[in-house]
């Protein structure tokens, strides 16, 4: 018999459940394990042809993203569990520096991922360690956001534009939300500093573009669309969902 221990390594990691799931960060052991790490699931995949996790956890999410939302093609599926992670990513980082000053190393070598759980996406911390804030964008743009874009473009036919416009909006989602739980709880500070961060982020010329600044739509769509169902996005670049071209389901 195995007993696992579950401990929260740092308290100020805690404070992140309090504005919602997608900003959680579990540390200790995971309760599934063994599991990935990041740094696995961006690796070239050791089978071609392995389902599981171990195999090729990225190809063995978007698989079960796509059985989820009955996706018509697999890059429907790519997209929407990398813009899924990306929500995940922003969202651990900036809530952490917006709200507790304090920016977690969210190296890939460190952080676990279970492609068969549910959204929001699982993640553990096994080592907690901080970061300057100043290296937001290192530590998720460069360190999570372009592996894990390359990993999915090297396996489905993706573009990457659609990839990066997917990075901008989850960003902004991610900015929204933190507004809303700063209105809510009365602090504006944490507003402040999560919009002036992401302002920051979206001067690289990977995120530079994604959104018109006027409107905030993004001008790339993230193809939900095509998802029996699915329509359009709220902040998506077209207002309804586009007719396919002839000869195309």
């Amino acid at each position: 018999m195995v007993l696992l221990l579950f401990v929260d390594l740092d308290p100020r990691l805690k404070a992140l459940d309090a504005l919602g799931g997608f900003f959680v960060l579990r540390t200790g052991v995971p309760p599934r394990g063994p599991l990935p790490t990041l740094a696995n699931a961006f690796a070239e995949p050791r089978s071609a042809t392995s389902p599981e996790v171990y195999g090729d956890p990225m190809t063995f999410r978007v698989d079960k993203v796509a059985r989820s939302i009955r996706a018509p093609e697999p890059r429907v599926a790519a997209s929407v569990a990398q813009q899924g992670l990306a929500a995940r990513f922003w969202s651990v980082a900036l809530g952490a520096a917006a709200l507790c000053g304090r920016l977690p190393d969210l190296d890939p070598e460190l952080l676990f991922w279970d492609p068969d759980a549910s959204a929001p996406d699982d993640l553990w911390l096994g080592e907690v360690r901080f970061r300057p804030v100043t290296d937001l964008d290192a530590v998720v743009r460069a360190g999570l956001v372009v592996p894990l874009s390359a990993a999915l473009r090297s396996r489905h036919r993706v573009s990457a534009a659609l990839l990066w416009g997917n990075a901008g909006s989850a960003l902004a989602g991610t900015v929204r939300q933190l507004d809303r739980w700063a209105l809510v709880h009365g602090r504006p500070d944490v507003g402040e500093r999560a919009r002036a961060l992401a302002g920051g982020l979206f001067a690289h010329p990977d995120l530079a573009g994604t959104l018109d600044p006027a409107t905030l739509r993004r001008r790339s769509c993230c193809l939900y669309y095509r998802v029996p169902g699915g329509g359009v996005c709220g902040d998506c670049c077209f207002e309804r969902p586009p007719r396919p071209a002839p000869g195309r389901s």
